[in-house]
């Protein structure tokens, strides 16, 4: 079980921080694309594609690490903050409400956090203190 939860805390860290470095080079990749193409302002494609495959690889993640954590905090916190990164990825994508370019990295750094936290203190002693924990 303790490993399994190490896993799941790792490709957590590992996709929140991928998706805040994509979240901090999009300004740049802008950039470059405005001085090389002088008229095309859209992103391409397989950019807009990795918001998904971040969210989902922290789904997965996510609820690992809920399954099988001692704290119900982190648990709550985890969730809520990917349901928050989910809000933000859509509502950039369907301009529900106007919210600024850096809302995106609280949610992402909170995530990268708690994997950590996790990692380090929600250790199980046992291979039954994780088992349906509550």
């Amino acid at each position: 079980m303790f490993t399994s939860l190490r896993k799941s805390d790792f490709i957590g860290v590992v996709s929140s921080a991928l998706c805040l470095i994509h979240c901090l080079a999009t300004p740049f990749l802008f950039i470059a694309q405005a001085h090389s193409a002088h008229v095309n302002e859209a992103k391409p494609i397989w950019w807009s594609c990795l918001d998904i495959i971040f969210l989902v690889l922290s789904f997965m993640a996510i609820y690992k690490t809920a399954g099988s954590t001692t704290k119900k905090w982190v648990k709550q916190l985890l969730w809520f903050n990917w349901a928050l990164l989910t809000f933000i990825i859509v509502n950039e994508k369907v301009h529900w409400l106007p919210l600024p370019e850096a809302v995106v990295y609280f949610p992402s750094i909170a995530l990268i956090a708690l994997h950590i936290y996790n990692s380090k203190y929600c250790h199980c002693d046992d291979t039954e203190c994780c088992v349906n924990n509550v």
